[in-house]
Formats: structure tokens, sequence, C-alpha cells
């Protein structure tokens, strides 16, 4: 199979953390140890695990950050070289017809292969750890005790860890627990924003927000427009002030429903206005209730402090680095800085409400009424037409590009970059779709049909073949 992969080599990691340091984000990648290669498909790691033909990966600010050498070193014990990135993913499950549906996919069976996005988190259930820890117990697998234990390597996700893949590549290993079936009519490009927007829905909810409240989004890259369409999908009658570098940012912001959109030069003014606050030198007397912050940098930390109210909420949602922050008006303001990291189950019904198995006074709640953040973000995405924040897409062989303009995104005009595996995934759905008509003469007829239907029920193989090309579109 061909895969792009994240290679030991300390001289190249030191030649791209320099070059990017010295020339912006992406400028590094030829130099760096990312390879395209062409590699043995990963071993199915023990039952319930299957292949997957990846259609569409995307690419993430933490790819970018883990590129550029400029992810956090907490994360070294919680991968394992060399890895496959890519954990915003969707595909198709190999031999999905024998299988028939997954857990997740009741009314797929005898319908073909299973067109699914993946939960890239890899917790108890993946690792065959048994009985599970009790964050997993909860569905909160991306708090999992067992992140670098049981039968796979370390990693936290799908795309950090070497037993399974990643999806920038044509095959990788995925668990039933974490595919999620797509609706038939949402294309590829939706979907392959399922992933980061379940990150935002549990940002969120996390947020706690009520009627009324203002919110502040800082940051209107892919995951902070997400964060918007979340917030107006799930708390409606929240105001929403958005931050936006790009003058493009702030026109899909405004397209996804927030209520004032300003540059970040301006979020303090703003939001002054906004809750009829005094100016305290930078910081307001009161301020925003929640601040989202989707950059997770010094800069836009600071900034938070600067706009939320006392005994507001910051939530990180962005993946943050070593940082140099003065924390005294968290003290002082009594503010709770909250992390929202992935995804896993969640309760609408009462946001802000943290389920948290490690306390002993622990209230679970009502286990009916919590459900799969990824179920969640299936509604947003089709909501919100989030399917327009794909501005291109690259085949595997031009990763060098790819990762260039995800870099560059924002002064492009771009949001969410991707590659794109589809005349991969169409030429393994006609091999798998003739192997098993050669298995059953009598089923031959039958099996033609389906064959015939590739073109039309997924017509997103070969739907807009510009994109193929990484050619931009807006």
């Amino acid at each position: 199979m061909k895969a792009l992969v994240l290679e030991r080599s300390l001289p190249r990691y030191a030649v791209s953390t320099a070059a990017s340091r010295l020339f912006g984000s992406g400028r590094g990648v030829h130099h760096g140890p990312l390879r395209l290669r062409t590699t043995p498909q990963p071993e199915l790691p023990g039952p319930g695990w299957c292949r997957l033909t990846p259609i569409l990966a995307g690419i993430c600010g933490s790819d970018l950050a883990t590129l550029d050498g400029r992810s956090s070193w907490y994360f070294e014990n919680f991968v394992s070289l060399p890895f496959v990135p890519g954990h915003e993913i969707v595909g198709l499950l190999e031999g999905s017809r024998e299988r028939g549906a997954g857990k997740r996919g009741a009314g797929a069976e005898g319908a073909g292969e299973r067109r699914v996005v993946v939960e890239s988190v890899l917790g108890c259930a993946t690792r065959g750890v048994a009985p599970q820890c009790k964050y997993c117990e909860h569905g909160l697998q991306q708090l999992c005790e067992h992140t670098a234990f049981g039968n796979l390597e370390p990693g936290l996700q799908t795309g950090y860890c070497a037993s399974t893949g990643g999806g920038w590549s044509t095959s990788l290993v995925v668990h039933e627990s974490q595919c999620h079936d797509i609706p038939d009519e949402m294309s590829d490009e939706a979907a392959v924003m399922v992933e980061p927007t379940a990150c935002a829905v549990h940002a969120v909810l996390a947020g706690g927000l009520a009627a009324g409240e203002l919110a502040v989004v800082s940051g209107a890259g892919a995951l902070g427009l997400c964060v918007v369409a979340a917030i107006k999908h799930l708390a409606p009658r929240t105001r929403v002030l958005v931050a936006a570098k790009y003058a493009h940012q702030r026109q899909l912001a405004k397209n996804l429903g927030a209520d004032l959109v300003v540059t970040p030069e301006a979020i303090g003014r703003a939001t002054r206005r906004l809750t009829e606050s005094l100016a305290l030198g930078r910081h307001l007397s009161n301020g925003a209730d929640a601040v989202f912050d989707c950059v997770g940098s010094a800069q836009t930390l600071a900034g938070a402090l600067e706009v939320v109210r006392p005994r507001g909420r910051i939530v990180l949602v962005g993946m943050p680095g070593a940082v140099k922050v003065d924390l005294a008006p968290l003290w002082h303001r009594e503010i709770r800085l909250l992390g929202a990291y992935a995804y896993g189950a969640e309760d609408p019904r009462s946001p802000g409400a943290s389920v948290d198995p490690g306390a002993r006074n622990n209230a679970a709640g009502d286990p009916a009424a919590r459900v799969s953040t990824f179920d969640l973000a299936i509604e947003v995405v089709a909501t919100a037409s989030l399917e327009s924040l794909v501005s291109a897409t690259y085949p595997l062989e031009r990763y060098e590009d790819a990762i260039r303009h995800a870099a560059t995104a924002g002064m492009r005009g771009s949001t969410k970059i991707a590659f794109d595996m589809r005349t991969v995934a169409a030429h393994t759905s006609t091999q798998s779709i003739q192997s098993i008509a050669g298995a059953s003469a009598s089923a031959s007829a039958s099996i033609q049909g389906s064959h015939g239907n590739v073109g039309s029920r997924h017509q997103r193989f070969s739907h807009n073949e510009s994109r193929n090309r990484g050619e931009l579109h807006t």
C-alpha cells in the first residue's frame, strides 16, 4: 500500500523544525521525516478489527504542529514511531458485505460496502483491555487510562499509532467500535468534516452555554468555524462573537450564524460594547460568559483572559503547547480554564455537567441520555453544510503541496485541506465486488447490479474531479 510515513529521524526532524521556524509553518516538509512509502498493510490486531480504504483524510492543525516540531513534548510517550498520520477519515470498510452492519451500523447489512467516519481515539475497547477503565465505561474514551498499553503500540489516536496506520494512506485498520456510518446523501466532503466537528461539539457542551450568554470564539480556521456551527446548533440562543483574522473567515463565520465578527485586534472593544463593561487596562470589568480558544497560543490564551468575565469559562479547543501566560487574572477573577480534548459520549440535555468517573462523589447521570459525540457532529455537519469548508484536496503524491497549502490556508483564502484517495477507493470497491461475484455464480446477477451502482451511489468518487488535482475552490 502507499502511505505517508512519519519516520524516526532526528536529523530530518531538526531540519524541518528549523525551516518551519525560519520560513513559516509547512516550509520544512521537503526536508522533514514525512515520506511517501510503499509499505505492507498493518496487521489486524485482533477480533473486531477490519481494514478501511480511506476516501478523504483531512490535514489538522495538530498534524501541522507535529510536522513543524511545535507539538508539546508531553505527547512523546503517547505516540509510537513510525506512524502514518491522518485522524480525520472517511472511508470504505473492506469486506463489509460479509461482515454486515457493525454495532454502529444497524440497517447497513447487505447494502454493499459501508462508508464510515472514524472515531480516532484508541480506548480500552480498541486495545483489548478488559475490564475497561472507569473512563471508557462512561463513554469517555478520550481519557482512557490505557492509551499506551494493551495490544496496540502507544498512540492517542489512529494517526499517531504504529499499529493501526492512519488516514494519509491507501489502507489502515480500524476497530468496529470506531466506525460511524454516514448517510447516503452526505457527500465525502461533508463526511471528512465530521471528526473536527465532533471536537467542536465536545468543546461547546463542555462550555455549558445558557440562553442569552455571550460566547467569544477566538480563531476562525476550520476548528473555530466548526465551533460556531456547533454553538448555533446546540445553543441557538447564545450570542456568538468571533475573532477572525482573514476576510473569507469573517464571511464564513457570518454565514454560519455568528452575531458579530471582528478582527482579533478588535475583540476587546467588541466584547466591552456587548457586555457594557468598563476597561481596566487591557482587561474588562465584566466580559464574555465563555471564550472558546481555537488556536491554543500564548497570545490567544492571554487574550481570552482579557475578555472573559469574572467566574467565566475559557475552553481550550485548539491543541496548546508550552506557553508563557500571566495567570494572575485567572486567580483574581476566579476564571475556569477547561480543556476539551477530542470526543466520546455527551449529554446534550445537561451541557457543562461534567461526568467525572475519577471523583469519589461522581454523579454519572442518566446513561440513556448520553449519546455519541459523532452522532451529534453528523447532525451539525448536515445542518450547517460544513462541506463548504473543504477548500482543496490533493493526491498523496502531492503531499508537500498539500502540507504547504494547509499551513498557509488562511492567507490563501482556504479552510480545510484534505488528501483524496477516491480513485484508489473506487478501484478497491470494484475489485471487492468482482471477487464477491466470482465466489457465487448464483448471486452474480445481484452482485453485478451492485457493481453498476458504484458510479451512482458513490458518484462522490468522481465528483468534482478538480479536487483531485489540488485546485482551490470556495
